[in-house]
């Protein structure tokens, strides 16, 4: 078998790849992967929507549990790049394992923790678990399927993302206020552990890198389309972000900040439409998709900044940007996993730090916009990253988000045929 080198880092070679008949997916595994995204979604999200029980049950205002989200972040912040540069060399399922069972074990501290410094740890600990997952999971649902598969694959492996957010979250929430917040918390514990017996059955292991043969952070930044890849990720989930963050406050004007679940729905339920149109078509369109996203989500801005008070108008908006926002996760890391070829652990690992930057910017950020300028600020400066993003997309036409169009020199370069 001949393979060529891609900015010089190997393919996959063929044997990593299991045998599958035709086209199919090797659901079972990739549905796992899903599973795991859910619980990790599910794990840093669910004290927003449970401020009011567990201060009230850790005996500290509604401020330091909002700190639990945050902290969570920083874990994930701080760790993701250093572990998985020093995991280049395990075996995956293994340290898949690890990380789900990291949740199993901070979940359940979290659960039966009456002490809030405690749960603060616990909670920095998910972040780090949080932090290798998301490292490991699309690089890991390409290496299951065949070159023309993996934008497809990746997309199944992080459909667990939007679910969490429009029906996990909402779940968790109303089951934390029917049976407790601990209750919540165990039951994800004991998700997890289900989930761990699932990977063993159903998910393939595979090797990591030879030891001598891992790939330098330098070396893997400084590939060509990285840093595209990386900046676009940034720009757009922090625009994201400044409005996600700050979607109550924003909606006042409007006299609907009573209505932010019904909000919040239409957000969930177009995200999971977005989510799917990026799988059916991210295989031979992934540029194409990332540039109608920036561009859909700039005209949700864009409408939100001229009619933002207007309560139809903030619906068809919110619709919009969800629609723009569901596959963003699918689409940068296929990018990234795509431009770094074998060193597409590492890559990842810069996805989650960027991804993860942009979480604690969008507070940062949208807070300084509350406190100075109003929320009335906040689309336009969503709109002047996402016209930055767009540019950025737009000029990473060689690499990073190459051309698919029949003909074209990335396509030419990312035919099997040729290599």
């Amino acid at each position: 078998m001949t393979t060529t080198t891609t900015n010089n880092i190997p393919p996959v070679e063929q044997h990593d790849v299991p045998s599958t008949a035709g086209d199919r997916l090797p659901w079972a595994a990739l549905l796992a992967l899903a599973m795991a995204a859910f619980i990790t979604i599910l794990t840093e999200a669910l004290p927003a929507g449970l401020l009011p029980q567990m201060s009230e049950s850790l005996s500290v205002s509604e401020a330091l549990v909002g700190q639990l989200v945050t902290i969570y972040a920083v874990g994930s912040l701080v760790a993701a790049i250093p572990l998985t540069a020093t995991t280049q060399g395990w075996r995956r399922r293994p340290l898949l394992l690890i990380a789900i069972g990291g949740f199993a074990i901070v979940n359940t501290v979290t659960a039966i923790s009456d002490n809030y410094a405690i749960t603060l740890v616990a909670r920095f600990f998910a972040g780090v678990f949080a932090g290798l997952l998301w490292a490991l999971v699309a690089g890991y649902a390409a290496r299951m399927v065949p070159e023309h598969l993996k934008g497809r694959a990746i997309a199944v492996a992080m459909v667990g993302t939007p679910l969490a957010l429009s029906l996990g979250i909402p779940a968790g929430t109303f089951l934390g206020a029917a049976l407790g917040w601990r209750v919540t918390f165990g039951l994800m514990s004991v998700l997890t552990v289900i989930l761990i017996f699932w990977v063993i059955a159903k998910v393939p292991d595979f090797p990591g890198q030879a030891r001598g043969k891992g790939f330098a952070l330098r070396t893997v930044f400084t590939l060509p389309g990285i840093r595209p890849v990386l900046f676009v990720t940034l720009a757009f989930v922090l625009a994201h972000n400044i409005l996600y963050t700050y979607i109550a406050p924003f909606l006042v004007p409007a006299g609907i900040a009573e209505r932010i679940d019904v909000v919040l729905l239409v957000f969930g339920v177009t995200a999971l439409l977005g989510i799917w149109i990026v799988g059916v078509l991210i295989d031979r369109w992934l540029r194409e998709l990332v540039l109608v996203s920036a561009v859909l989500f700039g005209l949700s801005a864009l409408l939100l900044g001229i009619w933002g008070q207007v309560p139809a108008v903030i619906y068809v908006a919110v619709a919009v940007w969800g629609l723009a926002f569901g596959g963003a996760a699918t689409l940068f890391q296929t990018a990234s996993a795509k431009t770094a070829g074998e060193a597409a652990d590492v890559a990842q690992s810069m996805i989650v730090t960027a991804w993860n930057m942009a979480i604690a910017g969008g507070g940062i950020v949208g807070g300084i916009l509350l406190e100075t300028l109003g929320v009335s600020a906040f689309p336009w400066s969503v709109l002047a990253l996402l016209v930055a993003t767009f540019a950025v997309a737009w000029a990473a036409r060689s690499h990073g988000f190459p051309s698919s169009k029949p003909g074209s020199a990335a396509s030419r370069a990312n035919d099997p045929q040729n290599r």
